[in-house]
């Protein structure tokens, strides 16, 4: 299956949206985790260049949570598809609730291709928020409290038979300098690889 041909059925090939042109096989997906927004050059994206930007961070995170991991292949044969909330760069420092409202039916749609998940991570705010509204369609309430991530990141909540993760934006520069943040997101990985591990 290719993720952006099954998205673009959504769109019809929308104006300045960016999916992920990768072939995989759906049900070998467990666990999602969904970043903020892609970036500004799709090359630096997960499923871009070897080198991309947000990969940086991504595989540093993956290998000091213990995954023997060097490339975006590496994580997807692992069964963890990586994604943006947003599908259009940002324009403006912060992303816009009508944006996140907008970008919806693309990742509502990409989660459902994947029958055999165990887990959603949710790496941020906008990761979060979208989730959220995504999930309040159908169980009529938010399944994470909009409360500081660091406080509620140890406990456990679910949509269905699906842990959902709330943890750290997971790209970016920042993410070098918040020593603590880089942390707590690498212990979550850990516990998202221990989950799918232990269930597959």
């Amino acid at each position: 299956m290719n993720v952006k041909k099954e998205l673009e059925k959504v769109t019809g090939g929308g104006e300045g949206l960016y999916f992920n042109n990768i072939e995989l096989d759906p049900q070998k997906i467990q666990a999602v985790m969904i970043n903020e927004v892609v970036p500004s050059d799709p090359s630096q994206d997960f499923y871009g260049q070897a080198d991309a930007d947000y990969l940086k961070t991504t595989i540093p995170l993956f290998q000091k949570a213990g995954a023997k991991v060097t490339t975006i292949d590496d994580i997807l044969h692992m069964g963890i598809y990586i994604t943006n909330a947003v599908k259009t760069p940002k324009s403006q420092y912060t992303i816009e609730k009508n944006v996140i409202e907008d970008n919806l039916p693309y990742l509502e749609k990409e989660l459902a291709l994947f029958p055999n998940l165990k887990v959603i991570m949710l790496m941020g705010d906008v990761a979060k928020k979208a989730f959220n509204r995504i999930a309040k369609k159908e169980t009529k309430k938010h399944i994470v409290p909009s409360t500081a991530t660091y406080k509620i990141r140890s406990s456990e909540f679910y949509y269905g038979s699906i842990r959902v993760m709330p943890s750290y934006i997971m790209t970016g520069g920042n993410l070098l300098i918040e020593k603590s943040k880089m942390q707590m997101a690498t212990e979550d990985i850990a516990t998202m690889l221990s989950i799918i591990k232990s269930e597959s």
